[in-house]
């Protein structure tokens, strides 16, 4: 059963959906331009785990607070709402999850060492040294990111999200995939038309442009186990992000998605939820799981 509540974190108040029990507490972060119904089809999932699942609206987002200033969205916030809403939580053991902008929260969570993780899964967002090397090397990812350019103008990314009471952004999403549920649609519409909303939501990139562009390039490899599901027909990532990750993690498993776009957690929920399930258990991060070898 999933329930919905709101929680205080790093002096904010966070509204998140719940399912499971326990002190093991899986994180999950959901992307540009959505809401904690992303993970609808995925929290009984990781709860049948042993999992305590938790998916909030991210700041700026749905029925989360909006703090008005651009710089409140700026990275080392995101990564102090995670620290703070595990804390909150009452989490020992500490699974994160985040696709698209929370996988770039949640890699940079990580390597932060802001807070200890017992596991890093991240869907369609490449570890912050591969992006930077990619950028570098050709002009397919640049193509590819040229909304990110679009996103720093004033006004007219919100009028275009905004149009015809938010039909502006539901198009956009149903072009880019027919898997979008009625209801998550419904919510994303909603959402982007509560006041301040749109601009919140873009200020993740206004307030991060330099960083997102040119990372600050961890040196030492990742030592918590991660695991990246990649949908291979993603139209704001080249499929050559899933390539070189396992150079930055010591511990790194690449699950590929056939034919599945950029909303992976819309376009194929059974088989991500699979792919969790499967390296949770091959690494003793579930309640079925094999016992540890030594």
């Amino acid at each position: 059963m999933i329930t919905h509540r709101q929680i205080r974190a790093n002096g904010l108040s966070f509204a998140v959906d719940e399912c499971g029990e326990g002190d093991t507490v899986a994180l999950c972060l959901h992307g540009f331009p959505e809401a904690r119904i992303a993970w609808a089809d995925h929290l009984t999932a990781f709860a049948d785990l042993g999992w305590r699942a938790v998916a909030p609206d991210m700041r700026g987002y749905g029925d989360s607070e909006r703090p008005s200033a651009r710089s409140a969205y700026e990275v080392q916030q995101l990564i102090d709402d995670v620290a703070a809403l595990f804390e909150a939580l009452g989490a020992r053991r500490r699974i994160l999850i985040g696709h698209d902008w929370g996988g770039v929260v949640a890699w940079q969570v990580a390597l932060s060492d802001r807070v200890p993780l017992d596991g890093l899964i991240i869907l369609n967002a490449p570890h912050p040294n591969v992006f930077d090397q990619i950028l570098k090397d050709g002009w397919r990812q640049k193509l590819k990111s040229w909304y990110v350019a679009f996103f720093q103008l004033p006004w007219l990314p919100e009028a275009q999200m905004m149009a015809r009471r938010g039909q502006g952004l539901t198009d956009t999403l149903t072009g880019q995939s027919a898997n979008f549920s009625p209801a998550a649609l419904e919510t994303y519409r909603r959402n982007i038309l509560k006041p301040g909303a749109a601009t919140a939501m873009i200020n993740y990139y206004r307030a991060n442009a330099l960083s997102l562009s040119h990372p600050p390039r961890p040196t030492q490899k990742l030592k918590t186990p991660t695991l990246l599901v990649w949908g291979d027909a993603d139209f704001a990532l080249d499929a050559s992000l899933a390539e070189g990750n396992e150079v930055w993690v010591e511990d790194f498993t690449l699950a590929r998605l056939s034919g599945i776009s950029h909303w992976v957690l819309h376009d194929a929920p059974d088989a991500v939820t699979a792919a969790i399930s499967q390296w949770s258990r091959a690494k003793g991060f579930s309640r079925s799981s094999p016992p540890a070898a030594g």
